[in-house]
């Protein structure tokens, strides 16, 4: 099995990147992995800790319209450039954790993805040279509220809701090519999105060297690559659980937050 790098926040409260073994344990790292964190020494056990999204981004760059099925299936043409928009970091949230449905939408849907995390600045990268900014890779659902999507005619308020990212549950340094990325609904047995990342139309090394041409990347970054055909709704009361083949499964519930006078 792969390593597996983690984010956790133990019971009093401190924030730790490590590494999760079999047996659930924490080993601590001193850093960031893709700063070169090295085990210091501490491991935590499964009850002391929680699992956090992986990763604590400047910015979530996604990608819209990366599988030509989907693109079909939205009625639009594939298009010529990677079509860029911003997710704010505030829309993370944990694996097991709920997405919050919003009262201003009536449509809400899943978008399973491989999502990548950078390693190192990045401005101005070849393809070539962008490929060692990957440090790593993760699993995210791009949870969007369509109708908002089609009625601003952009696409921040739709994308933008706080917990319309749920992010992890850790990050693996390598994905085959042919490794599928599938998303479930509730408890049926069959994939509602099924498809191999090699079919994307724009690879990982490609969007991430045109990223840096437009914004640079930081470590710890995070750019979403883009979801397969067979998007489709989740309402207060579903669970949507996105697979992908080499690094895990990423599951959330969906509900509607409890009125309160502050977030």
């Amino acid at each position: 099995m792969a390593l597996r790098y983690v984010r956790v926040r133990t019971t009093p409260g401190q924030i730790y990147y490590g590494l999760l073994t079999l047996d659930r344990t924490v080993h601590v790292l001193d850093a960031p992995p893709w700063l070169e964190g090295e085990p210091n020494g501490l491991e935590l056990s499964p009850e002391d800790y929680q699992l956090l999204a992986p990763c604590a981004p400047s910015k979530i760059v996604a990608v819209g319209k990366n599988y030509r099925a989907h693109a079909a299936e939205m009625g639009t043409p594939v298009p010529k450039e990677p079509l860029l928009f911003l997710k704010p970091p505030t829309t993370i949230t944990a694996a097991d954790k709920e997405i919050y449905y919003p009262p201003q939408s009536q449509r809400v849907d899943y978008e399973g993805e491989l999502a990548l995390v950078i390693s190192d600045r990045a401005c101005n990268c070849t393809p070539a040279q962008a490929r060692s900014k990957i440090w790593g890779y993760t699993i995210a659902n791009d949870v969007t509220a369509r109708d908002l999507q089609k009625s601003d005619g952009q696409w921040t308020r739709a994308k933008g809701f706080d917990s319309f990212c749920p992010l992890g549950p850790w990050v693996v340094r390598e994905i085959s090519p042919a490794a599928r990325v599938q998303t479930f609904l509730n408890d049926d047995p069959g994939p509602v999105q099924s498809a191999p990342i090699s079919d994307m139309v724009f690879s990982p090394d490609f969007l991430v060297s045109y990223i840096s041409q437009v914004m640079t990347l930081l470590p710890g970054d995070v750019v979403l690559t883009g979801t397969p055909e067979g998007v489709g709704e989740i309402k207060p009361g579903d669970h949507v659980r996105v697979e992908i083949e080499g690094i895990g499964h990423l599951q959330n519930s969906v509900a509607i937050r409890q009125v309160a006078t502050s977030c």
